[in-house]
C-alpha cells in the first residue's frame, strides 16, 4: 500500500487542522442527537473572541473547525473562482453580521432559557452556515464563506481594535 499521498497530503496541511476538523461533525452529528453538543460552539467562540483582540482572525487560519474542513475537503470540489464584489464589501459584511447576531438574539431569546433549546440554537446556526459554506465553497473559492463569516468579520474588528491602542 502506497502511503506516499497521504504523508504529501498531511504535510501541506497544518497540523491542528487535522485535529480542528473533528469538531464540526462532532457538532453537526452529535448536535442532532443530543444538543448539548452545540455548546462546543458556545466554547469556541469564549476562546477566539478574547484571542482575537490580540491575533485578529488568527483562528480563522489556524484553529476554525469550519475553516478546516473548507481547506482540507472543500478545496477538491472548489471551481477557484473569485467571488463577486459585492460579497467582499464592507457594507455586505456588516450586513451579514447584523443580520447573523439579529436572528441569533432572536433564536436564544426564543428558546425561553431552555438549555438545551439554547444548544440548539448553536448546533442549527453552525449548521445553517456550514451550507452556505458549503455552497460557496463549490460555485466560488474553497474559503469563500470566510470572507463574509459572521464571526471573522468580528475578529477582524477586534483585532484592529488592539492596533489603534
Amino acid at each position: 500500500m502506497d502511503l506516499s499521498f497521504f504523508v504529501r497530503y498531511t504535510e501541506t496541511v497544518k497540523k491542528s487542522q487535522l485535529v480542528m476538523i473533528w469538531l464540526l461533525p462532532l457538532v453537526l452529528i452529535g448536535g442532532f442527537f443530543s444538543p448539548v453538543f452545540g455548546y462546543l460552539v458556545l466554547g469556541m467562540m469564549l476562546f477566539f473572541l478574547p484571542l482575537a483582540l490580540f491575533k485578529g482572525r488568527w483562528w480563522c487560519w489556524n484553529l476554525c473547525p469550519r475553516g478546516a474542513f473548507l481547506d482540507l475537503v472543500m478545496s477538491h470540489f472548489s471551481r477557484n473562482k473569485p467571488l463577486p464584489g459585492f460579497l467582499t464589501r464592507a457594507w455586505f459584511r456588516w450586513l451579514v453580521f447584523v443580520m447573523f447576531i439579529c436572528f441569533f438574539i432572536y433564536l436564544i431569546l426564543r428558546a425561553g432559557g431552555n438549555w438545551l433549546a439554547i444548544g440548539a440554537v448553536f448546533v442549527s446556526m453552525c449548521l445553517i452556515t456550514t451550507v452556505v459554506a458549503i455552497i460557496l465553497g463549490i460555485a466560488f473559492k474553497h474559503r469563500g464563506w470566510c470572507m463574509v463569516c459572521p464571526m471573522g468579520f468580528l475578529q477582524e474588528k477586534l483585532g484592529r481594535l488592539n492596533k489603534k491602542k
